[in-house]
């Protein structure tokens, strides 16, 4: 009885996911919003393990407080501006 209401559950679970993903998807036909969403989930997990990566490297180098992700960057306006994620 409890697996059956947990497949239930996980089915109606699976249902709405679906639904939400139809409708924010709209006319886009759903290869080419399914490549979008895996290239876009790609990049974010090669980012931030780069992130890591380079992180580790200059704690390993004795700069502990480094953090790549919060460096400074040029700005459009001529000012050094700090990176927020």
């Amino acid at each position: 009885m409890v697996d059956t209401k947990k497949e239930q559950e996980r089915d109606e679970l699976h249902r709405a996911i679906w639904a939400i993903a139809d409708e924010l998807r709209g006319a886009v036909d759903g290869w080419d919003f399914k490549n979008y969403v895996l290239g876009t989930m790609s990049y974010r997990y090669i980012s931030e393990n780069l992130v890591n990566y380079i992180n580790e490297g200059e704690a390993d180098a004795g700069n502990a407080d480094f953090d790549y992700a919060a460096m400074l960057y040029y700005g459009s306006s001529g000012q050094y501006v700090q990176r927020i994620f």
